[in-house]
């Protein structure tokens, strides 16, 4: 029984070696440490009336492993510098993207498998020339050169994009001129649609870029374009779910191998605000893009390859602040982003200046927040956000700056008390060291089991590929 044992082993990882990979599916949650993913599974277990974890599609892969993520500059990574050797193996510095450390642009997995005749679809939640989506296929020194980025898209040929909408579309020293982003793209032949509804109408071209109906409608982040938060998602709005669904079956049609990569980027930007009900509420949304490809993985099992990761950690979150307990579904009562709460307290006292009340404002965190009703809060609380609020009147309160936001300070309070009557805690508005989870399924997924370097993510998805 024991030689028989031996003997199928064997054959089983003979068979695991020869097989390769021809539809292959890379999904990277922007500072998506292990606590963001932990929060998001106990949470949904805490409003199911249990302690412990209700698992989200990701975590229940059958390999699991690590990631280390310094770059070559800091042992603390950008997400230009992680985007880069998530999709080269070339570790380089903060700041520089498609580049080694050197200066030298390095070839892209997407790039690589696209020379090797396989269709390539690159689809994020925010701009599609941010950095994690752009390390895909774009080289450039420095990773606010937007609009160079958008020429190298444009340049790129790959057959998929999908987002938001670009960052600058513009040349900077030509803001009303052209060539803008969108007319080089489409002098390259890319056709854009606008929503789902345009998709249907145009997803029988040669390539295609889908983007969000309402180009910018979330203006909350110093002026950048994103798809809404899941927690602030309206009807109609489009969700990173249904740009994955559609690149499958855009992709699908090409009759070829395939490569997507699906960043759930907003995560990222929750964390940078220190933001924990709209952190879950976006590794939900990246979750269910998830969803989406493993349908896909279960059709065809055994010539799909899906890994999942992060490129660095946000926030440095942590599950537990004070007593040995948690409290995470305090965070259910709230129904809105920090940074859309602050938009409204702004727009309060925009409209009524000197003359707004306290208790409008203290009605607002009520009906947002729950905070005074279902969140109790304490003559204390009440008198530190009333003093904030008396700034705000007097213009003495400066907005909180995070790396995207500008937020009231008052509104920042009020949803630092909420994560702390649910027990989260947050040592920075930047990123950590953490380590990330990597998760895997299908063709060579075995191989990213353990701990591994981030830089050795992309040679093993080759390998899986079996092309060079």
């Amino acid at each position: 029984m024991k030689r028989f044992l031996v003997v199928v082993t064997a054959v089983l990882c003979m068979m695991s070696a020869w097989a390769q990979a021809k539809y292959v599916f890379y999904l990277i949650g922007d500072g998506m440490g292990p606590n963001q993913v932990l929060a998001t599974e106990m949470y949904l277990a805490e409003l199911g009336g249990q302690i412990g974890r209700k698992q989200l599609c990701m975590t229940q892969l059958p390999y699991s492993g690590q990631l280390g993520t310094f770059s070559t500059s800091n042992s603390i990574t950008d997400s230009s510098a992680a985007g880069t050797c998530l999709a080269s193996g070339h570790k380089t510095n903060n700041g520089t993207l498609g580049l080694d450390d050197k200066g030298a642009p390095v070839k892209t997995i997407a790039e690589r498998l696209h020379d090797e005749g396989w269709a390539v679809g690159i689809m994020t939640s925010v701009s599609i020339d941010h950095a994690t989506p752009a390390a895909f296929y774009a080289h450039v020194p420095k990773r606010n050169m937007y609009y160079e980025i958008g020429r190298q898209l444009a340049e790129s040929g790959f057959e998929f994009f999908g987002g938001a909408t670009f960052y600058q579309p513009y040349p900077k020293d030509a803001p009303d001129g052209g060539p803008n982003v969108y007319e080089l793209c489409e002098k390259a032949g890319y056709t854009f649609a606008r929503g789902l509804k345009e998709y249907e109408e145009r997803r029988g071209v040669e390539r295609l870029i889908l983007i969000q109906e309402h180009e910018g409608r979330d203006k909350n982040y110093l002026g950048t374009g994103m798809i809404p938060y899941g927690i602030n998602k309206k009807e109609g709005d489009l969700t990173l779910q249904q740009i994955t669904a559609s690149a499958i079956d855009f992709l699908s049609r090409q009759k070829r191998p395939f490569f997507m990569m699906v960043e759930g980027g907003a995560i990222d930007w929750a964390c940078h605000d220190n933001d924990a009900a709209t952190v879950i509420g976006d590794v939900l949304e990246f979750d269910a893009a998830i969803r989406e490809v493993v349908r896909f993985y279960k059709q065809h099992p055994d010539e799909t390859l899906i890994v999942i990761t992060a490129d660095h950690e946000t926030g440095g979150m942590a599950l537990g602040n004070s007593d040995y307990t948690l409290n995470l579904q305090a965070l259910q009562h709230q129904k809105i982003s920090l940074s859309e709460l602050s938009n409204q307290v702004k727009a309060m006292h925009q409209t009524y200046g000197k003359k707004l009340k306290w208790q409008q404002v203290k009605d607002l965190f009520t009906a947002q927040l729950g905070l005074y009703d279902a969140v109790p809060v304490t003559a204390e609380e009440d008198a530190e956000l009333k003093a904030l609020f008396n700034d705000m009147l007097k213009n003495k309160s400066a907005d909180k700056k995070t790396l995207y936001s500008s937020l009231s300070s008052l509104s920042a309070k009020a949803v630092s008390l909420l994560d702390k009557k649910a027990k989260v805690g947050w040592t920075t508005g930047s990123h950590s060291a953490a380590a990330v989870p990597l998760f895997a399924i299908g063709v060579g997924a075995e191989r990213f089991t353990g701990w591994h370097d981030n830089s050795e993510v992309a040679p093993l998805i080759m390998k899986a590929t079996g092309c060079k």
